[in-house]
């Protein structure tokens, strides 16, 4: 079995993640750290265990690098993807792959040109409710779906965007949902498919230091015929559990916190009961502290990537795909800028 190599870009509080996520797989090993902040890269290799690297130049030009993952301010991304590109390595970059359209289509030009991966890290897809979630979604158990929507309430203090990259709109490229909301973004595009039509607001409303929005509403109008809802912050006191709403004319869904608070459907079947008594709501990850996860879902996310690049086999969170949050947010932003609604 090959040992994947892998280097971290990036010394924020993501890459400890990613840290003991590629630490904990049979075939992964943490090969090095860089990034701009030579002291900050000392003292995570020194932690971590791992090759310091004054340069990603350096990282990139080694041999003993066979991927690396980003985990540097998002803006920033598409710089780093399509270097490594050119230097042969396969990229799985943290969420968003960039801030714009243009730097993602150009860091999947250059995977593509140069024959390497690039991936997302979306690692809530990881999660093992989704699997049943996704099977009745696939089995048409909720009938005609005639509505979806996806609710993220979360706080962050004030201290969060004062000083920061967070919540600006040239590096955050937005922020409760270019940052925040878009993992669950990604799950209504995962889940639900295109979507046609958007109306949407955005305001700043709790955190005088953000330059971007910390609240937004949406509708949505999806190919299928379905409606659906977005309701994404980072001004809501204590911070609530994220939550994914899915009902049609022969069941209901909602998806509370990585477990089920309903799962009802007209047709009972005998796996129903096992669902809702396995899948129960956890805690709040996330909702006021950034990091208050586990690395177990980037461990999940890691290790799919490395198993596509070995199988030579498409990836399941590959640009194209990961691409389609960002296109939706871009999508509601616009449409609040130009307040596209009646």
């Amino acid at each position: 079995m090959k040992t994947w190599q892998i280097g971290i870009v990036g010394v924020g509080m993501i890459s400890d993640f990613h840290s003991l996520a590629i630490q904990s797989l049979p075939n992964t090993a943490l090969a090095g750290i860089t990034t701009r902040n030579y002291a900050n890269a000392k003292t995570f290799s020194e932690k971590h265990h791992c090759t310091l690297f004054d340069s990603l130049e350096a990282m990139l030009a080694s041999d003993d690098i066979d991927i690396i993952t980003i985990a540097t301010p998002s803006g920033t991304h598409s710089e780093t993807a399509i270097a490594a590109a050119k230097a042969g390595k396969h990229v799985l970059c943290e969420k968003p792959l960039d801030i714009t359209l243009e730097r993602v289509d150009a860091m999947i030009a250059a995977h593509k040109s140069a024959g390497t991966y690039l991936g997302g890290i979306f690692q809530n897809r990881y999660n093992e409710a989704m699997t049943p979630l996704r099977q009745a979604i696939e089995d048409n158990r909720f009938g005609k779906i005639t509505c979806c929507s996806i609710f993220v309430p979360w706080w962050r203090d004030d201290s969060y965007y004062e000083n920061s990259w967070h919540g600006t709109w040239n590096i955050d490229g937005g922020g409760a949902l270019m940052n925040q909301s878009i993992h669950m973004i990604d799950m209504l595009c995962d889940l639900m498919g295109d979507i046609t039509e958007v109306r949407g607001f955005s305001e700043t409303l709790g955190h005088e230091h953000c330059d971007t929005e910390d609240t937004s509403v949406a509708i949505f109008k999806f190919a299928t015929g379905a409606l659906g809802f977005l309701h994404g912050t980072t001004a809501s006191w204590p911070g609530g559990e994220k939550r994914f709403e899915i009902t049609g004319t022969a069941g209901t869904a909602i998806y509370l916190e990585d477990g089920f608070s309903k799962w009802q459907f007209r047709d009972e079947q005998p796996q129903d009961a096992t669902i809702r008594k396995t899948f129960k709501p956890s805690a709040a990850s996330g909702a006021a502290n950034p990091a208050a996860m586990t690395h177990i879902n980037h461990a999940k996310n890691i290790s799919d990537f490395v198993k596509a690049i070995e199988n030579k086999k498409p990836f399941a969170l590959d640009g194209e795909t990961a691409r389609k949050s960002i296109e939706l947010i871009l999508k509601i932003y616009n449409a609040a800028k130009n307040k596209d609604c009646i």
